[in-house]
């Protein structure tokens, strides 16, 4: 779906009406969030040809968040492995301290203009509830972040910046007490109230459309880095490498990149346990 958010980007016109890119994506819902999801799905597709819209959106990127971010090169970094020239997309230098405040800013002024009273969200590391604390605080709306209790222990800084924020930490005692625990927490409270609130996805996961509007939001990232790394090196790189955990800084990084045929992409996963 090429819209303002993503015309220098999306040129294979991915998702279709039906959230698949491909022969993945689409919806699999219960029959009461069926129609909530379409309405998002509707409110989203307006409001992104929305001048209004995307001129607060662009506003916030530049005034409040921080954007552009820069791209670093680590040419001790780059010594250190033996030749090649390693560039680093600083997102980490954004407000908040990630690229989560990307997808959250724009999830919020959806949500405010669906008029919708409260925001929710799961976190694991506490950088997505964090960003959308923020964004919540800022439009004025409440948040309740949803987090297993073995992550709220682990990541005790992000809790306390959440509930200064004035979000409500849901701390999550079932089950592996972790984030996939967190997300059916979430889910269960969206269930209870699809109405009032809106269920803030984090990653490009979950039931079209929030993997559509994770990527769209988050593409800023790779548009921005194209023509960075292109003013830094006169050329794109030979490879692109992202984290992925739930997905959304990969596929902010990737999506400006798939129709580059000489651009390798390596998505990186931790092994664990």
């Amino acid at each position: 779906m090429a819209n303002e958010l993503t015309k220098a980007i999306n040129t294979k016109d991915l998702p279709n009406s039906e959230g698949y890119f491909g022969e993945y994506g689409g919806a699999y819902l219960p029959p009461n969030l069926e129609e909530v999801m379409k309405e998002i799905d509707r409110s989203y597709r307006k409001i992104v040809e929305d001048p209004a819209f995307i001129e607060e959106l662009m506003d916030l990127r530049k005034h409040y968040v921080g954007r552009p971010s820069p791209i670093y090169h680590a040419k001790r970094l780059s010594e250190a492995v033996g030749g090649a020239q390693i560039y680093l997309k600083r997102e980490d230098l954004n407000h908040t301290g990630a690229h989560k405040i990307n997808h959250c800013l724009g999830e919020v002024l959806l949500a405010k203009a669906m008029g919708k009273k409260k925001v929710i969200a799961e976190t694991g590391a506490g950088q997505h509830g964090v960003a959308l604390a923020t964004a919540a605080a800022l439009m004025g709306l409440e948040c309740d972040i949803y987090m297993g209790s073995v992550d709220v222990k682990k990541e005790a800084p992000n809790v306390s910046r959440m509930k200064i924020l004035g979000a409500k930490v849901i701390e999550v005692e079932r089950g592996t007490q972790s984030l996939k625990d967190a997300v059916d927490a979430a889910f269960e409270a969206y269930l209870g109230d699809p109405v009032d609130q809106i269920y803030c996805i984090g990653s490009v996961v979950g039931p079209h459309p929030f993997p559509m509007m994770v990527r769209d939001f988050q593409s800023i990232v790779g548009i921005e880095a194209k023509e960075q790394i292109r003013e830094m090196i006169g050329r794109l790189p030979e490879a692109i490498v992202a984290c992925i955990g739930g997905g959304s800084n990969a596929m902010g990084i990737f999506s400006a990149f798939l129709d580059d045929t000489d651009v390798a992409i390596y998505g990186v996963e931790p092994a664990g346990k």
